[in-house]
């Protein structure tokens, strides 16, 4: 995961053009020396994709960079998907939601043997699990997934924080993906917040397994559970500033009884203190999904997760009711845990050079046609001088 500050601001139609047709002869480059498997890891590295960002000529710090650069890969690589092997699908906004139709129309269009559906599927939970499940404050609204001939895949998606004005991005890779539910993001850095509900967070096992058990209670037991959660905190509402957490200590004490209190295995022992960036649903909105999720019990949390209309309201209450019946109270640990090459679109730390852009490019271009013909001279030459650049930058 990166953060980086909300941006002004365009990319100018030559500064985009440029970048797609550099974006592309790099990543050819790459398929061309190391294969589609290895462009995937790159992609999924946070530091590895803001440093290719910055050699396309974007700022370092701008959230505009990841739907820019993702865009013009999309375009620059348009035609050379079959060739190559590797196709990029979604984007930003009605791009996202768009993902599932190119995953399809790409295997028709290139004979892909890929299990379709199943990335399709895998498109829907990677962005519901950091919508849902990951609930930190940041509305996504964009999702790219690339993937090659032999169903490996990488997905670049970033969401939005109106109120500290920044964007993260989220990097997954299915090689590191053992559990959707379970860590299953390639890699996490930030600067880390309190109380995030993390609900696929490796602390947070018995949670989900907590309530995939819920799911099988009675709607109108969970509601009876839910409401009361509720009607309490609002009765200490008044009470003065609460902790910013979901869950607040000692609401009942060793000797306090309630009307319904012999009737728990587990005594309630928190009461909700819910932040205003995390809205609970309303109850009539919680009945509707109770009811579909009690017809069709899920097996597993992400059965869970993927069902249609359960959301991150949905799950936090869940996770409520999960505490108060099963004693499974939730971990709040943020999931949160690097020069430029030819300068940044807004003249930072100096305005992009157009001839040196334009002479990477060249250089890249070469290299790749006469590696089309089975002379590597220029690649091999490539690959030195990077070799030559590390053992300088490991003196210095």
């Amino acid at each position: 995961m990166a953060n980086s500050p909300l941006h002004g601001g365009h990319c100018p139609p030559w500064l985009f053009t440029k970048m797609k047709e550099l974006g592309a002869s790099i990543v050819q480059t790459m398929v061309m020396e190391y294969g589609t498997e290895e462009v995937l890891r790159r992609l999924s590295d946070p530091v590895w994709f803001q440093s290719f960002g910055s050699v396309l000529g974007f700022d370092w710090h701008s959230s505009g960079l990841t739907t820019v650069v993702c865009g013009a890969l999309k375009e620059g690589l348009r035609q050379a998907q079959g060739e190559m092997g590797l196709f990029l699908v979604g984007g930003k906004g009605k791009a996202s939601r768009k993902t599932p139709i190119e995953i399809m129309e790409a295997g028709e269009r290139y004979g892909l043997s890929n299990d379709i559906v199943q990335l399709q599927q895998t498109s829907r939970t990677v962005a519901k699990v950091d919508s849902a499940a990951v609930q930190d404050g940041y509305q996504l609204y964009h999702h790219f997934l690339v993937f090659d001939r032999s169903g490996n895949w990488a997905v670049i998606q970033q969401g939005m924080n109106d109120k500290n004005r920044y964007a993260r991005r989220y990097h997954w890779l299915s090689e590191e993906v053992k559990d959707f539910t379970n860590s299953p993001q390639k890699a996490v850095c930030g600067v880390r917040k309190k109380n995030v509900l993390n609900l696929v967070s490796g602390q947070n096992q018995t949670t989900r397994l907590a309530s995939v058990e819920v799911c099988q209670e009675r709607p109108d037991d969970i509601k009876e559970v839910y409401n009361e959660i509720i009607t309490l905190n609002v009765e200490k509402k008044n009470q003065g500033p609460q902790q910013l957490s979901l869950f607040d200590e000692g609401m009942w004490g060793e000797n306090e009884t309630t009307p319904d209190k012999e009737k728990r295995s587990t005594p309630l022992s928190s009461v909700l203190t819910m932040p205003e960036s995390h809205p609970i649903p309303s109850p009539r909105y919680l009945d509707k999904i109770l009811y579909k999720i009690y017809d069709k019990p899920p097996e597993t949390y992400q059965q869970l997760l993927e069902t249609e209309g359960v959301g991150p309201g949905t799950l936090r209450a869940l996770a409520m009711v999960a505490e108060v019946t099963h004693g499974s109270r939730p971990s709040f640990e943020d999931p949160v845990r690097y020069a430029f090459a030819h300068g940044g679109k807004d003249g930072y730390p100096f305005p992009v050079q157009r001839g040196d852009i334009t002479q990477s490019l060249n250089v890249l271009r070469e290299a790749i046609e006469k590696g089309k013909i089975g002379e590597m001279d220029k690649l091999k030459s490539l690959r030195r001088l990077a070799k030559q650049e590390n053992l300088i930058g490991g003196k210095s």
